[in-house]
């Protein structure tokens, strides 16, 4: 029988068994992937962990509700209940500050742990991420009102890419199986009713309390994204002071697919400025 690369190891995070992959050595960084039917943190993250791996130690865990953690009964899908797991992981794992690498619905996440635990971050990368107020697009609307089948997830994958030969035949079959796992298309459709225009607002933060971060930030976008406006991550670049912005051109929602040796070489490269800081 093949080993499922998405089930790496399992720990309790704030009362929630997570399954979280953890591999490499040095400073961490915690990985936060999107909200996309059948997501996990392998799939999300498969071509940035090695890449990071190979100079830190990069922990990427499946939040509550998505892939192969515990979906516990009666739990809220909600920023308190994903923020509170994700600090519960790192106090798990004994670590007092980490950077952290959100990805769209991820990025939401990222920022609000940044904003109310500050010091457990110490530099953050924001990607094609959710967070503050936006007109929901026909791409994110299309992505979070995901009905199971084969057909449905290769109009979404047609989506989520620029260029659409990455997006297979048999990449959509892998995706649309994962999906339909038990419990999984439960709780996704649970997350985010209609009207989803809710869901943006959801997951948003204050302007003051984002004006407010002090933590050096890459925000990070494709120009071509039909999920999440590229017009988010100029808002995020304008509103926190030490930031700075890298636009992928012909690059959709997914850079870390898209464009991952230079998506992993740009964040590798940010992050190693602040061991450099540090030493």
């Amino acid at each position: 029988m093949t080993q499922n690369a998405e089930i790496g190891q399992s720990i309790v995070a704030n009362g929630i068994n997570t399954n979280y992959h953890d591999v490499g050595t040095g400073f961490p960084v915690l990985l936060i992937h999107g909200s996309g039917p059948g997501v996990s943190a392998w799939a999300n993250w498969r071509l940035t962990i090695p890449a990071l791996a190979q100079q830190r130690r990069v922990i990427a865990p499946d939040m509550v509700g998505f892939g192969y953690s515990e979906r516990p009964k009666g739990v809220r899908y909600n920023l308190d209940t994903w923020v509170a797991q994700a600090v519960g992981l790192l106090d798990a794992l004994g670590i007092e500050q980490a950077d952290l690498v959100g990805n769209s619905f991820g990025g939401g996440l990222a920022l609000a742990l940044a904003i109310r635990h500050p010091k457990r971050v110490r530099r953050l990368v924001l990607m094609g991420a959710a967070g503050v107020s936006f007109p929901i697009t026909p791409g994110l609307d299309a992505v979070w009102g995901y009905q199971p089948s084969i057909a449905a997830m290769r109009k979404l994958l047609d989506v989520f890419a620029f260029d659409r030969t990455l997006m297979t035949d048999e990449l959509a079959e892998l995706r649309y199986k994962a999906s339909i796992q038990p419990g999984f298309q439960e709780a996704f459709e649970s997350m985010f009713p209609a009207p989803r225009q809710n869901g943006v607002e959801a997951l948003a933060s204050r302007e003051q309390d984002i004006r407010a971060l002090p933590h050096e930030t890459l925000v990070v976008h494709g120009r071509e994204d039909q999920v999440i406006p590229l017009s988010n991550s100029l808002t995020l670049a304008q509103w926190i002071s030490r930031s700075q912005l890298h636009v992928f051109g012909r690059c959709g929602h997914w850079t870390q697919i898209e464009h991952a040796a230079r998506f992993a070489q740009l964040v590798g490269n940010f992050l190693t400025e602040a061991d450099a800081l540090a030493a």
